[in-house]
């Protein structure tokens, strides 16, 4: 009897721990789990010597120049720096879009042919000195952030955007050096004419 009971088993010996589905489904997903866990955190420590601690950001450099910086500053331009002139669109994009982009206060819209119409047949002059000098709804836009030759630009990528086919407006430096030429150039003919009378008068008294 003996023998028979030592050879007999318990029979759950060798049972498994997993009885339930849910339990089955508990240690698929812990066996995927753990190991993710597991290397996150590996990677967090190894990685944890590049990162800086609390606070130093604020002590940096680039942090405390910011800090220590003026609350304004002067910018200085050379207004006959005509090369670093903004174009027509820039000056729109920066101080026109508000009301032109929707025609805001009465504004002729962008783009709308039948607005500017009216305006156009005025001519670029009439346009120019109603921007600079204001009209209507508009303030007056010369003086501020862009000079009288980026407010013409302006006036002329809207007006041409409107309808209008205005040239594009010369820089003062450029238009007072043609004006000069042409004034010198007409000189010597002023003062031929002038000495061609003269002559004709000296040949007649002698005559």
């Amino acid at each position: 009897m003996s023998d028979m009971s030592d050879s007999q088993h318990d029979p759950d010996e060798h049972e498994s721990g997993i009885k339930t589905p849910r339990q089955l489904v508990t240690v698929i997903v812990a066996a995927f789990a753990v190991p993710i866990v597991l290397i996150v955190m590996l990677v967090t420590f190894v990685t944890l010597g590049n990162k800086e601690s609390p606070g130093t950001v604020a002590y940096a450099a680039s942090a405390v120049e910011a800090r220590i910086a003026p609350v304004g500053f002067v910018q200085v331009s050379d207004p006959t720096n005509f090369a670093a002139a903004k174009t027509g669109e820039q000056v729109f994009q920066a101080q026109c879009t508000t009301c032109h982009s929707v025609g805001a206060l009465g504004s002729p819209k962008f783009g709308d042919t039948e607005a500017w119409a009216p305006r156009v047949a005025k001519g670029y002059e009439a346009l120019l000195n109603s921007a600079l000098h204001g009209k209507g709804n508009m303030p007056a836009q010369g003086g501020g952030d862009f000079s009288d030759f980026e407010i013409g630009r302006a006036v002329v990528y809207m007006a041409d955007k409107g309808g209008a086919h205005f040239a594009e407006p010369t820089p003062p430096v450029a238009a007072s050096a043609a004006s000069g030429s042409t004034a010198a150039g007409s000189a010597p003919a002023g003062d031929t004419a002038a000495a061609a009378p003269a002559s004709d008068a000296a040949a007649a008294g002698q005559k």
